[in-house]
């Protein structure tokens, strides 16, 4: 397993390039209301990102047809955007990628529209704390399993359900690098964490159980249950000894209030 550690003036082109990705994310929140099409929010999160001299690093990744992964609902991941539009009661995950310097950043958000059921608004709370813990694990000398125990055991002391069969990962040059960040595990266990590790970390977890299924599209994956499920995901580095969460939500929160 070929690990790509990062020094600090690559590190230093991330955070650019995941500073414009936390931007474009909020260019999407502003516009996440009943009634607009998930095609029309990809359309502006493409644009703004072209705009800023990058590229969205989902567009024709493997075939990926958009710049977003958008899913909806029962959707965990991977959700192609299309002309449905969006109804009261919905969530949504909203995935994107930036590739700006040579190097890719990439996050997720879950978001509410209108009045969601309580016990779904909970699920997307838990979800993000599960983000915060597992940030918390992805320090110097821990294992990279240490990161998702702390999600699992947390998601799981609320009867929620931790996808197994997709991960989180490394990132640079490449939007896939190893290694790859599980949302379960045992203490100890994996890679040791050190100076220039760069990784994606992303928790998927659902209402229901952790089952899940494959749309004929090659894409889409869904909760084999039919349940909610809730995605948040951000981009950090270990260097100088710390942790730097390099993505941000803090744009997304400037503008979208629930």
């Amino acid at each position: 397993m070929k690990v790509y550690y990062k020094t600090e003036d690559e590190i230093a082109l991330m955070r650019e390039s995941a500073d414009l990705l936390g931007r474009a994310h909020a260019e999407v929140a502003k516009n996440i209301k009943e009634g607009v099409s998930l095609k029309q929010l990809d359309k502006i999160a493409e644009q703004f990102i072209k705009d800023h001299g990058a590229n969205p690093s989902f567009l024709n990744y493997g075939g990926f047809p958009a710049s977003l992964c958008m899913s909806l609902n029962d959707v965990v991941v991977h959700g192609i955007p299309n002309n449905y539009e969006l109804k009261d009661g919905d969530v949504i995950s909203i995935d994107c990628g930036v590739y700006l310097n040579g190097f890719h950043s990439d996050s997720a958000y879950t978001y509410p529209v209108g009045n969601v059921a309580p016990e779904v608004m909970k699920l997307l709370k838990v979800t993000q704390e599960c983000l915060t813990l597992g940030i918390q694990q992805a320090k110097l000398n821990n294992h990279i399993e240490d990161i998702g125990y702390t999600v699992q055991k947390y998601a799981e002391t609320h009867g929620y359900g931790v996808v197994r069969e997709l991960v989180g990962h490394g990132l640079g040059r490449d939007l896939h690098e190893k290694p790859e960040v599980p949302n379960y595990g045992k203490k100890g266990r994996g890679l040791k964490i050190k100076d220039g590790l760069v990784i994606a970390i992303e928790p998927m977890i659902n209402l229901g159980t952790r089952g899940i299924v494959q749309d004929a599209d090659g894409w889409t994956i869904r909760t084999r249950d039919g349940k909610p499920s809730a995605h948040y995901e951000h981009t950090v580095a270990i260097h100088n000894g710390e942790t730097e969460v390099l993505t941000t939500f803090k744009y997304i929160e400037e503008v979208y209030k629930f």
